[in-house]
């Protein structure tokens, strides 16, 4: 090839990109015409993209222009297997000029009658979200310029798959927790409670929740949980630590004995991942409170006449990998009329360049044995002020009403 026509793909592929009616596109359009303008540009016979799936162990067909049966059975590749397989796996352009069952593991592929194929990894902010390959009929050779111009289109496509992923996640984690955090709270006599849930500025919505329910035999169950990361794999596994700590609640009276379950769930179910909880029920009609926690700040309790302190409660592991061996603890806390406990997640006290002691004792000072509404106000307007959390900040106030 001469170098008018390597200089003519080079020029057409950064076209191709730059294109500024792309911008209008939504992720499958856009993917369309990438793709219609690889088969001209190359003078290939198809262009396909795969994209990671969520546990990144495998390609999944999302686009293909010239071989749609892909997307239609819903081909997938894992990772460092067959032909794409490799390209995601090394993350450098693989080249293949004999297509069988000893070269991909796709069927399709030489079902299809292609002869060579040329496949160029997705990477955006260095991670590989998929792999684009184009096939061709007719043996041929592919030029240094023309992998050059796949890759300079794959990692336009790799930039727009980042951000329409990162942007559905951030939606579906906002949803996710949204219908998970109790809409009302128990309206029970003697007893009254708030909360608060912000979304922290940088991390978004993450894996921290609260929840306050009914329980048989006069009793209210109160949790606040934090689960170990951000954004929508945080927030399923909060989900179903959430359901799995309710359906426990029902069973074991216990706080401690419900961790345990909680913990032992955790750690078969949901692999590589670690939550801090605490768990309190409240007997209605002695006014006690039974406590566990499992790796959790503890809260704080607020009497009229004393000294707001925090829970003097021992503090186990949290919930996951079996990290406590040897059971759980609990303690019982009597809550006098008037008194006011509030549960939190460390996003309310943990600031960058701040010392957590320091944002414990500026908690401590804001918990007044007042209202759980005017607590919350209170409490907010102490920790967060005028500034945006960087972390997700959740906070229940209860409240003994006399």
């Amino acid at each position: 090839m001469d170098d008018s026509r390597d200089s003519s793909i080079r020029s057409r592929a950064l076209d191709l990109v730059t294109d500024g009616t792309l911008k209008e596109l939504d992720l499958e359009k856009l993917l369309g015409v990438l793709l219609g303008g690889v088969r001209d540009l190359l003078a290939v016979d198809t262009a396909t993209v795969l994209l990671v799936n969520r546990s990144r162990d495998q390609l999944v067909a999302k686009a293909t222009s010239g071989l749609e049966e892909e997307v239609f059975q819903g081909v997938r590749v894992p990772v460092g297997k067959g032909f794409a397989g490799r390209v995601a796996q090394l993350r450098e352009p693989v080249l293949v000029e004999h297509v069988d069952e000893s070269t991909v593991v796709n069927p399709l592929l030489w079902e299809h009658g292609l002869k060579v194929l040329l496949g160029v990894p997705m990477i955006a902010e260095g991670e590989v979200t998929g792999v684009v390959h184009v096939g061709s009929t007719t043996s041929r050779r592919f030029t240094d310029e023309e992998v050059e111009a796949l890759q300079l289109i794959a990692d336009r496509l790799a930039v727009a798959v980042f951000m329409d992923r990162t942007r559905s996640e951030r939606a579906a984690a906002t949803v996710l927790q949204e219908s998970l955090l109790p809409s009302r709270l128990p309206s029970t006599k003697g007893w009254e409670f708030a909360a608060r849930y912000v979304a922290g500025a940088e991390s978004g919505v993450g894996g921290d929740w609260y929840d306050v329910f009914e329980l048989p035999g006069e009793r209210i169950g109160v949790v606040i949980g934090d689960v170990v990361g951000s954004g929508l794999p945080a927030a399923v596994v909060m989900g179903r630590l959430r359901s799995a700590l309710r359906a426990y609640a029902l069973d074991c009276p216990d706080p401690a004995e419900v961790l345990g379950k909680l913990d032992r769930k955790a750690s078969h179910f949901e692999h590589d991942t670690m939550a801090t909880v605490a768990y309190a029920v409240i007997d209605t009609v002695t006014h006690h409170m039974r406590l566990s926690v499992a790796g959790h700040l503890p809260p704080v309790i607020a009497v009229a006449g004393e000294e707001t302190r925090f829970i003097a409660v021992q503090v186990d592991p949290p919930v996951g990998f079996d990290l406590c061996s040897t059971g759980r603890r609990c303690i019982d806390v009597e809550v006098p009329p008037g008194a006011l406990i509030a549960l939190y997640t460390d996003g309310l006290v943990e600031r960058r360049g701040q010392d957590l002691d320091a944002g414990l004792e500026r908690l401590r000072r804001a918990v007044k044995p007042t209202g759980p509404e005017a607590a919350c106000i209170q409490v907010m307007a102490a920790m967060v002020g005028d500034q945006p959390a960087t972390d997700d900040v959740a906070l229940v106030a209860v409240r003994h009403s006399v």
